[in-house]
């Protein structure tokens, strides 16, 4: 326990202690271990939070936001801006490794800790919502992607909830991170598809040179850059890394590592949402009414012109996109409740035993669940709006962030350099100038 969160109240709980402590001497042994062999095998024990939260981060809102984006303004602006998205990411979740490693405390508790219960409850309540929004366009891709092997979307909601459920009261959370980064694979199947595109290669390189704007500066357009930023930094992805560091049992000995499994993950989601705008950018941008296609549209498109094998592939990445953010979501809500009441806070425990750690996860995704079988709800509008709701909420969150990175008492040597807190505060500028700006358009669109 570090010694620089002593007011922090803790509960530890001895299953949940024992387990963790035969998974750190795991790493402990392969650490005092000579050549590269072991090396590779550390690096293997120690990869999971930075991979799972980028990668869940290409949910199924985010699979479809991307396609939508590539279809109604092509390659031109957004391959760019996804890279400077991913740096953004970066930044940002890197910081929630130093702080879960040093403190041993999840994001939630170490905020009700710090700065007391009205901020507490605002960003566990801010947390919640979101997470329920979000978990709504999870369940909206599973049931549209399975909708195309022609699955009823009762079925394919029930499924996707009792697997969810089951992995998560099941495993615990080594097991449970494993199948997880395993799901996780299957977000790499959009790469594939972009290359069965056949893009005009020297469209996407002359990208970075004219970052052209297509039908310009409109609130259209501005809703579209949120909603892309919304899908990149989002505030469960600050509550989940850091709890999954700590759940881990990760220390300061392997910040290096959880930098590299963060770096590792980043690279894998950029590459993943650049091959969406790509694919649909060369695909389905410039058809006639292209910006206002939804994704089952847009799935039709892509199998007329890739045919069954790509509409398909493309299905069941949507369907895996959902999956993965699923179970990251309903982690996410868990640990924070946990954490903010001091119940049990591990998925080391038995559901028995920790049932109130459970239930706020469970009862989450049966809530978005419910919206998604509501009939003729508008989910393409719903799923554009959840990522511009999560860019706005996150400033706040990134301000306690911030907070707690320059917190010597909290962090000590560990807090953050010159140049990351110009990077982090630059993004929380960047995001308030976006809102800003987008709700003058909404209250003044004859400024645009």
């Amino acid at each position: 326990m570090s010694k620089h969160v002593a007011y922090a109240p803790f509960i530890d709980f001895e299953e949940d202690a024992q387990i963790r402590a035969k998974d750190q001497a795991r790493v402990i042994a392969l650490r005092e271990k000579k050549g590269w062999l072991f090396r590779l095998l550390l690096g293997l024990v120690l990869i999971g939070p930075g991979v799972l939260v980028m990668i869940a981060d290409n949910d199924a809102g985010g699979v479809i936001t991307y396609a939508q984006t590539g279809a109604a303004y092509g390659i031109g602006f957004f391959v760019p801006a996804l890279l400077l998205s991913g740096f953004i990411a970066y930044v940002v979740q890197e910081m929630t490794v130093r702080l879960g490693a040093v403190t041993h405390r999840g994001h939630a508790e170490m905020i009700w800790g710090r700065y007391g219960a009205f901020w507490g409850w605002f960003s566990l309540v801010d947390l919640v919502i979101a997470n329920i929004l979000t978990l709504i366009t999870e369940f909206i891709g599973v049931t549209l992607g399975l909708g195309v092997f022609g699955v009823p979307h009762l079925v394919s909601a029930a499924a996707a909830i009792i697997i969810d459920i089951l992995v998560l009261l099941v495993l615990r959370y080594y097991a449970w991170e494993r199948v997880s980064l395993w799901i996780a694979l299957g977000n790499l199947v959009f790469i594939p598809l972009a290359l069965m595109a056949h893009p005009q290669w020297s469209t996407v390189v002359s990208a970075f040179s004219n970052w052209h704007i297509q039908g310009g500066f409109t609130p259209t357009f501005l809703f579209i850059v949120l909603a892309n930023f919304g899908t990149t930094i989002a505030p469960w992805m600050l509550f989940f890394q850091q709890s999954a560091v700590v759940d881990k049992g990760l220390t300061v000995l392997d910040i290096r590592h959880g930098q590299i499994d963060t770096a590792i993950g980043t690279v894998a989601m950029v590459a993943v949402a650049v091959a969406l705008v790509i694919l649909t950018g060369s695909l389905v941008y410039g058809m006639p009414g292209a910006a206002n296609l939804d994704i089952q549209q847009i799935l039709s498109v892509l199998g007329q012109r890739l045919g069954p094998l790509g509409e398909d592939l493309f299905a069941l990445g949507l369907v895996e996109a959902g999956m993965i953010a699923a179970i990251a979501l309903t982690a996410s809500t868990s640990w924070a409740t946990g954490e903010a009441f001091h119940w049990p806070k591990s998925i080391n425990m038995p559901a028995r035993k920790a049932w109130r750690f459970y239930l706020p996860g469970i009862l989450s995704a049966l809530a978005a669940a419910g919206v998604v079988l509501i009939p003729n709800a508008p989910l393409g509008f719903l799923n554009l709006t959840v990522q511009v709701i999560a860019s706005i909420f996150m400033p706040a969150a990134m301000l306690f962030l911030l907070l707690l990175l320059n917190d010597k008492t909290i962090m000590g040597e560990y807090t953050n350099r010159k140049w990351q807190n110009i990077a982090a505060f630059s993004i929380v500028g960047l995001l308030v100038i976006l809102n800003g700006v987008y709700g003058l358009s909404v209250v003044m669109p004859h400024l645009f």
